[in-house]
Parts: C-alpha cells; structure tokens; sequence
C-alpha cells in the first residue's frame, strides 16, 4: 500500500469518527438524525473503497489475451 493510499485511508476513517461524534451529538427531539453525519458516512465509505483499490480495473484473463492481441 502507498503512502498516498494510506493517507486516504487515514483521512476516510477520520471522517468515520466525524461522522459517528456528529450523530450521537444530534438533537434528541430530530426524530429523523443528521444528514451531514450520514453523508460523511458515504464519503468515508467510498474513500476507503477506493484507499483499499477495490475501484481498480482488473481485466479477466480472455480480455487480457485480447489487450496482448492474442485473439486474431
């Protein structure tokens, strides 16, 4: 993992906490809860998706062998 992969990392569960201390602090009385803390839920959840390279491309072997020109 790079260095560029762990700071994403790092700053997706930052944003976790964040957003887990912005929904235990909402107000009790707000029956539905705090949107800003459910979108930095997301955010965090796809930065780390990403930190992790989930989202990278890996091509299955037959589309490989035709990248290679293979498949004439």
């Amino acid at each position: 993992m790079t260095a560029g992969r762990m700071a994403e990392l790092a700053v997706a569960v930052v944003l976790l906490a964040a957003g887990v201390f912005f929904y235990r602090r909402r107000d009790k009385s707000d029956t539905y809860g705090s949107q800003g803390a459910v979108i930095l839920f997301v955010i965090a959840a796809i930065l780390a998706i990403h930190a992790l390279g989930l989202l990278n491309y890996r091509p299955s072997a037959s589309e490989a062998e035709m990248m290679r020109g293979g498949a004439q």
